[in-house]
């Protein structure tokens, strides 16, 4: 949704009113997959210690594990030399083994979707064992080049990955809009692609959550959960990422549209907990925006560590990671009691 409203007279919804409103066998619905919610832990959620605290892959998965979450996200480039990118094969399969043996899920990341960087992303998560591999565009251009040189990526992922063994998920990652998403989605045809839909990403694109999340959700499989503060930024919306629950975002409503997705099964596969405290992003499109408005050259994400004391800026990190986990769970159970107590 295009508007040149501020950010704070964007529509605001009502959760318990939206429960309210279905269902008895809805609400049931609901609530059971509130309890069932494949939550994942995010590397990103630690990205200053994979960068500057000596983290490793395996810790990810310790941590997954000692918080009972249903597997673990991360991009092939955490960890600097100890990360996927940078491990022998037989480095890649023990990791999978070890994922494997504590009977999580592993999904694999990467922030390209040209051939070099997809195919060596396809080659670690197949060694590893990877069910499901995420990829976004990150060129400079104009926006009908990007979503044609993205649909020509993305065929090649038959190629790729022949035997059918990976799930492969598009993000919105700030520049592009749902329609130009599902434009991508539909033209590459391959049902093995989906959209990760990323609960503030969109801002960027000036978009508000509720109705890119309305305009994706036939695609969603997957998504990064997290929350942030909506800054206007020359004409359009900036975010400033923060602790989950202390931002501009809906997150229950959002939490209970992407559950309700899917009939018999859940159509929501995993939910990637990627707290990014601290994290920044300019806006890249705006309300006055020409027909085809250019996206100029950017690198992934990164947060800055700051100037202030580099240990305690780990530690808050690992701390905001462990809250996070409690936060969403606390956010699902509120979900299940009010479904509940409506059945009442």
């Amino acid at each position: 949704m295009v508007t040149d409203m501020p950010w704070e007279m964007t529509h605001r919804p009502n959760w318990r009113q939206r429960i309210e409103g279905l269902s008895a066998e809805s609400r049931a619905r609901l609530a059971a997959r509130a309890r069932r919610a494949p939550l994942f832990a995010h590397a990103y959620a630690f990205h200053l210690n994979f960068r500057f605290g000596g983290m490793k892959p395996l810790d990810l998965v310790e941590f997954a594990r000692g918080q009972r979450l249903a597997g673990l996200k991360i991009h092939v480039e955490d960890g600097e030399q100890a990360s996927l990118a940078r491990m022998p094969d037989e480095a890649l399969s023990a990791l999978g083994a070890a994922v494997s043996e504590f009977g999580l899920e592993l999904h694999v990341e990467t922030s390209t979707t040209e051939l070099a960087g997809l195919s060596d992303a396809v080659r670690i998560a197949l060694l590893t064992g990877a069910s499901s591999l995420r990829c976004y565009p990150r060129y400079e251009g104009r926006i009908s080049q990007i979503v044609a040189w993205t649909i020509a990526d993305l065929r090649r992922l038959e190629v790729l990955d022949p035997e059918g063994r990976l799930r492969f998920t598009l993000e919105q990652h700030e520049d592009l809009k749902s329609a130009e998403l599902i434009q991508i989605i539909e033209a590459v045809a391959n049902p093995r692609l989906s959209l990760l839909f990323d609960f503030g990403n969109m801002i960027n694109a000036f978009e508000a959550p509720m109705s890119a999340l309305a305009a994706q959700a036939p695609y969603i499989t997957e998504v990064h959960v997290k929350d942030c503060l909506v800054r206007a930024d020359r004409g359009g919306w900036a975010h400033l990422a923060c602790l989950s629950g202390n931002g501009d975002l809906p997150m229950l409503a959002m939490l209970v549209e992407l559950l309700l997705l899917g009939g018999d099964r859940p159509q929501v596969l995993a939910f990637g907990l990627e707290e990014e405290e601290g994290y920044f992003a300019p806006a890249l499109r705006f309300a006055s925006e020409a027909g085809d408005p250019f996206i100029p050259a950017r690198s992934p994400s990164f947060t800055t560590i700051g100037t202030g004391n580099q240990e305690r800026r780990l530690r808050q990190e690992i701390a905001a990671a462990h809250r996070q986990v409690e936060t969403i769970r606390s956010l699902l159970q509120k979900i299940i009691t009010q479904a509940e107590k409506v059945q009442e």
